[in-house]
C-alpha cells in the first residue's frame, strides 16, 4: 500500500509536493508533510485518506488516481472522483477526471442520452467522450461507436478527395483516433474497425440515418450550422447516446451567430435527458503553457 501511495520513483509524492507547495517525505512506513500550516495538513490528510480507502490506489493507474484526487480536491464528498473513473474492458488504462468539470461531464454522459461539452482546446472533452464511448462499447451497452464531424475545410464535399470514404474523412478525425490509440491496443482497434464496431462518417453523410444502440460522437461541433445540428440530434434511435463536443471560440463558419453548437446548448439546456457542461480555461489539462495562452487570448 505504501509503495502504491508513493508511486514509481515517488511520482505521487512529487504530485503532492507540487500541489501543496511543501516537502512530502516517506520515512520508514510513514508518509508525512513538512508543514505546520493547518490548511496544508488538512489537504494532505484528505488526499491520503481518500487514497488508502480506495481500491484504485492498488491498480496500475495509481498515479493517475492520485493526480485526479489532487485536481478535484475541492469536489465535495458526495461527488467522490472514483465515481467518475472510466474502466475500459481490455483497455490500456483507466481514465480519471482531473477537475470538477471533467467529473461533471462524465456523469452527464452516463446519466443523459444527449450530452454537450463546450470549452477551450485541451480541456479533455474529446478524450473523455471517447473513453466513455469505449467503455460502453466494450461492456456491450451499445453495439457500435460512430465518430463524425463537419468537414468545413473541404466545403462538406469529399467527392474530389482521393480514396474511399474512410480515407477521405480519417484525417479530419485524427484527434478522435489519437484518443482511441491512448486507450486501446492497436490490434483491437483494427479488429473493431473491420467488424464495423467503430465507424467514421462526415456529418453531411448522416442525413436520413437513424442510429440504434450506438454512441455517436460529434466533434468540432462549433463548425455546425443550426440546420446541421438539428439534423444530427434527430438521428438518435433506441438505445443510443449522442455526445457533442466543441470550442465556441474556434468556429470556422462565416457567422458565429449561426453556430449550431451555441444555439443548441442554449435552446435545449432545460430539457430533461440533455446535459450541458461548460469548461473554462482553468480546466485545461495539456501543457501548463496552453492554459496561459488561452487565458491571454481570452483577455485580448
Amino acid at each position: 500500500m505504501l509503495s502504491a501511495l508513493c508511486g514509481a520513483n515517488d511520482r505521487n509524492l512529487n504530485f503532492l509536493e507540487q500541489y501543496l507547495g511543501v516537502p512530502v517525505v516517506c520515512r520508514g512506513n510513514e508518509v508525512s508533510v513538512l508543514s505546520a500550516d493547518d490548511e496544508v495538513c488538512k489537504k494532505f490528510q484528505h488526499v491520503v485518506d481518500k487514497a488508502v480507502n480506495s481500491s484504485e490506489i492498488k491498480s496500475e493507474n495509481s498515479s493517475e488516481y492520485i493526480e485526479s484526487l489532487i485536481s478535484t480536491i475541492n469536489v465535495s464528498d458526495k461527488q467522490d472522483i472514483s465515481s467518475g473513473c472510466i474502466h475500459i474492458p481490455r483497455g490500456i488504462r483507466s481514465v480519471y477526471p482531473k477537475n470538477p468539470h471533467q467529473l461533471e461531464f462524465i456523469h452527464s454522459i452516463r446519466n443523459n442520452d444527449i450530452s454537450f461539452g463546450l470549452g477551450a482546446a485541451g480541456t479533455g472533452k474529446t478524450y473523455l467522450a471517447v473513453a466513455c464511448a469505449l467503455q460502453m462499447l466494450m461492456s456491450r451497452q451499445v453495439r457500435k461507436i460512430v465518430f463524425t464531424r463537419p468537414v468545413v475545410e473541404a466545403g462538406e464535399s469529399l467527392g474530389f478527395l482521393p480514396g474511399d470514404l474512410v480515407q477521405k474523412i480519417t484525417p479530419y478525425l485524427r484527434p478522435l483516433y489519437d484518443s482511441i490509440e491512448l486507450l486501446m491496443p492497436f490490434e483491437l482497434i483494427r479488429q473493431m474497425e473491420e467488424s464495423n464496431m467503430i465507424e467514421v462518417a462526415p456529418l453531411a453523410y448522416m442525413r436520413g440515418r437513424t442510429l440504434h444502440n450506438a454512441v455517436v460522437i460529434l466533434d468540432e461541433a462549433q463548425n455546425t450550422t443550426r440546420e446541421q445540428m438539428k439534423m444530427f440530434l434527430t438521428r438518435m434511435g433506441e438505445g443510443s447516446k449522442l455526445i457533442v463536443t466543441g470550442d465556441p471560440s474556434q468556429s470556422d463558419i462565416s457567422s458565429a451567430k449561426n453556430s449550431g453548437l451555441v444555439h443548441a446548448a442554449n435552446l435545449l439546456s432545460k430539457i430533461r435527458g440533455i446535459g450541458i457542461v461548460r469548461f473554462s480555461s482553468e480546466d485545461v489539462v495539456r501543457h501548463s503553457l496552453v492554459q496561459k495562452i488561452i487565458t491571454a487570448y481570452d483577455k485580448e
